[in-house]
């Protein structure tokens, strides 16, 4: 009886361990953003996407899940000849996804490892064509190719390749010494021509600051002197028609003229003094006065009895006085 128990209870375990085996078999999650292939009796059944799926135990496999997300692969530097025969260094970032999981499970054995030898020997090629100043400044150019050949290339392997970057590209220590010196003089070449830019820009600038300082000084002198003229013009007008309306006579006239001549030779700079030709007719004209003058005053000494005789203060009054 009580062996008759055990062997049921252990064919009850049994069964319930093979139950759950044939649970576990069949009943398959897929997470999100996975992909996996079926495979039924060893041949290609069905790819199964994210969900619940039943399969049917012993007889269906599923395969290893393919990551449906776009992968970042970065490989390490390789050695590239350019074509002035050039070694650099050159390392690359891959970014792809899988779009179909039956190509990339059956149509290549690791899709990650030929998407990298692929990668290597399409930049070789690349950068076989460019002499090393191109391929340091054509990233852009050979990304794009890159791309291309490895789009086209990987299509057939269910992969699409969204992507492909250079990081560096490391030329020989020996070139990168002669570059840096190339940059370090260029750099010079254009800080001097710079400077002499703006030497030459404030040269100009002064220059031109001046030539209009000396124009608005040249127009401030014109209408400075215009305005003098203008000046001197109405004051000898005004002097002109004083004279006229005073009505001046000869005797006046040549009066003032001698009293300016004096005033010709005042300053220290003369070394020269011409006589004007006009001051003989000056000269008669107060001549002429004078002997004007002269004849009215004995005619008015005459009559007011102030002779030196009458007034008894010449030399007859001293005689007769003596007498």
């Amino acid at each position: 009886m009580g062996t008759g128990t055990g062997v049921l209870v252990v064919v009850l375990a049994v069964l319930v361990i093979f139950v759950l085996v044939i649970l576990v078999k069949a009943v398959k999650i897929v997470p999100q953003a996975r992909a996996g292939v079926v495979e039924r009796l060893g041949k290609y059944q069905k790819t199964l996407n994210p969900g619940l799926t039943i399969l049917i135990p012993f007889v269906d496999r599923l395969l290893p899940l393919l990551d449906l997300r776009e992968q970042v692969v970065s490989f390490p530097p390789q050695q590239v000849i350019t074509e002035d025969s050039l070694v650099v260094s050159i390392d690359t970032v891959v970014y792809f996804q899988v779009t179909d999981a039956r190509a990339a499970t059956y149509e290549i054995a690791n899709y990650i490892q030929g998407v990298e030898q692929l990668t290597i020997t399409t930049l070789r090629n690349v950068v076989g064509g460019l002499n090393l100043e191109e391929a340091l400044t054509s990233r852009d150019q050979i990304n794009g190719q890159l791309r291309g050949v490895l789009d086209e290339a990987t299509g057939r392997w269910g992969i699409r390749v969204s992507r492909v970057e250079l990081k560096t590209i490391a030329p020989p220590l020996t070139i990168q010494d002669s570059m840096e010196k190339q940059m370090r003089a260029e750099r010079e070449r254009r800080a001097t021509v710079l400077t002499a830019e703006g030497s030459k820009q404030s040269q100009i600038l002064t220059a031109e600051g001046r030539r209009q300082a000396a124009i608005l000084a040249a127009e401030g002198d014109a209408k400075a002197a215009i305005l003098r003229a203008d000046g001197e013009a109405q004051a000898i007008a005004k002097v002109f028609d004083a004279i006229h309306k005073g009505n001046p006579d000869q005797k006046l006239l040549a009066y003032q003229y001698l009293q300016t001549l004096p005033k010709l030779a005042e300053g220290t700079s003369n070394k020269v003094w011409i006589i004007p030709s006009e001051l003989g007719e000056a000269l008669k004209g107060v001549g002429s006065a004078l002997g004007d003058f002269v004849p009215d005053a004995k005619k008015h000494s005459s009559t007011n009895g102030s002779s030196p005789v009458q007034n008894g203060t010449g030399p007859a009054a001293d005689a007769a006085g003596v007498a």
